[in-house]
């Protein structure tokens, strides 16, 4: 694995985990209802909940790997369109922060083993994620080095991520929720992400791998 494909999915992976989702709006939720703490624990149920999605995937690539030039372009173009698709998703305005209604604010502590299950639950039934380990996580294998290393470098890499932005977004929920929920800052979030998810959704189109 060259350091220029590390770099771009880590790249691919910091855009995709840091774009609104439900991860993130739950760190949000139990940030301001909660504490702190309880984002940790959900936090960890979640980066569990990714583990179990990237096992899954990890499961499937050796027969992958070795199949045809054109099953390749196939899930290539499936990895790019699920990135039109969450770019497009933002830059009209359906994925938001402001998505986050009062309501969903529970009254009491739920267990930190609740807070565990309900984060992984949430990780290995969210279409972001899934999509992003069936489509594009198999696209940054090199199928001629060994794989284990290789899964659980990207694995850690995504995991970590997740793990440190769904803190800092709790962080920033509690200091600035009034600013993170104007509606000029949400547009102009909203138009960034969406224009960088379509911009990687380009490159990937034109990635090529190394052959078996």
């Amino acid at each position: 694995m060259t350091l220029a494909l590390l770099l771009s999915y880590t790249l691919i992976a910091a855009t995709a985990i840091l774009s609104p989702g439900p991860a993130i709006l739950l760190a949000i939720r139990n940030s301001l209802a909660h504490g702190i703490g309880a984002v940790l624990w959900s936090s960890l149920g979640n980066i569990t909940g990714l583990f179990c999605l990237s096992t899954a995937s990890m499961l499937g690539l050796g027969v992958m790997l070795q199949t045809s030039a054109l099953l390749f372009g196939v899930v290539k173009l499936i990895g790019a369109l699920y990135l039109f698709w969450i770019g497009l998703r933002h830059l009209f305005g359906r994925a938001s922060l402001a998505a986050l209604p009062e309501t969903t604010l529970p009254h009491r502590n739920p267990g930190a083993l609740a807070l565990y299950r309900e984060g992984a639950a949430l990780a290995i039934t969210n279409p972001k994620p899934i999509l992003f380990f069936a489509a594009l996580f198999p696209q940054f294998l090199v199928s001629d080095a060994p794989i284990l290393p290789q899964f659980f470098t990207l694995t850690g890499i995504f995991m970590g991520i997740s793990f440190a932005s769904l803190f800092g977004y709790a962080l920033l929920a509690r200091q600035a929720r009034g600013v993170l929920l104007k509606p000029m800052i949400v547009r102009w979030v909203n138009r960034t992400v969406g224009g960088i998810f379509v911009s990687f959704g380009v490159l990937l189109l034109t990635l090529r791998r190394p052959a078996a």
